[in-house]
């Protein structure tokens, strides 16, 4: 009889302990799909608390150029393009009641706020950095430029900049020579500003040229005048003059590709220092 009790409780351990055996699969569910790597990097991103790094996926950066007159930034095409977009009217209407050429009005838009993206342009809708001088009533903001703190006029919006802009040079005698040149003229004119003193920059009249060319903008005066617009054929000998840096390139590899001098490429680049970034466009000569 005891035999059999104990017989029987060993039995029922038994056949406990396996009940309570736990099973784990090692294989896949049939609909299993590995995760992307913009997925795993936001289960990591969630999951834990040590920050992504700009390694872990790395985007197609835009192709930029750097602007540089009030202020120095880095732009994309298609942001020049948005802002050409905006503008283009008010600086033909401009063209129009003050006779000056729309493509100085927007190519100095580019270049004085970077295409609408400078800190003036954003804290004051100060698209051309005008100053504020004796005869400003109106708001304004301080900002470093050619000394610390310098007062710039500020607008409630960008067509007020657009429109003081216009007054600024009709409204000064010095600036008088420049509405006899010819309406469409825009090379004299970049040449004035800089003789009547508008801008301190020695290479003003290159920078400004260089947009206009570059993005067409005598098409609009040609718009306002009732001038048939052709537009230039682009020569393989303008392409030289300019680089596109690539990854892996430095100052020092570039000066040598071109036989160029690094100073004289910081020089004609407005660049302070040797960084440079992938995409930016350096003008050779």
């Amino acid at each position: 009889m005891i035999r059999k009790i104990a017989f029987l409780l060993i039995v029922s351990i038994a056949v406990s302990c396996t009940s309570k055996k736990v099973v784990i699969q090692t294989t896949r569910p049939k609909n299993y799909k590995p995760p992307t790597r913009v997925e795993m990097v936001k289960n990591i991103e969630k999951d834990s608390p040590v920050a992504i790094t700009s390694d872990t996926i790395k985007p197609t950066e835009p192709k930029t150029e750097v602007l540089e007159a009030t202020t120095r930034v880095k732009v994309t095409k298609e942001m020049v393009l948005n802002y050409i977009n905006l503008y283009k009217d008010i600086a033909k209407n401009n063209m129009v009641q003050y006779g000056i050429p729309s493509s100085i009005c927007l190519g100095q838009g580019i270049l004085e706020s970077g295409a609408g993206t400078g800190p003036l342009s954003a804290i004051a809708n100060n698209h051309f950095g005008i100053k504020c001088h004796q005869d400003w009533k109106g708001p304004s903001v301080k900002y470093d430029d050619d000394a610390a703190q310098e007062c710039f006029r500020k607008y409630n919006q960008a067509s007020e900049s657009y429109n003081d802009h216009a007054l600024f040079l009709k409204s000064r005698k010095w600036y008088d020579p420049l509405f006899k040149l010819g309406k469409d003229d825009f090379k004299g004119w970049a040449r004035g500003l800089k003789a009547a003193g508008y801008a301190t920059d020695p290479k003003y009249p290159e920078k400004l040229i260089a947009i206009i060319e570059r993005y067409h903008l005598d098409q609009y005066d040609a718009e306002v005048l009732g001038k048939e617009y052709v537009a230039p054929v682009d020569q393989p000998v303008v392409k030289k003059k300019e680089y596109e840096v690539i990854k892996g390139d430095t100052m020092y590899s570039i000066s040598k590709k071109f036989n160029i001098s690094i100073e004289d490429l910081k020089s004609k680049n407005n660049i302070s220092d040797n960084t440079i970034s992938v995409g930016q466009i350096l003008v050779l000569e």
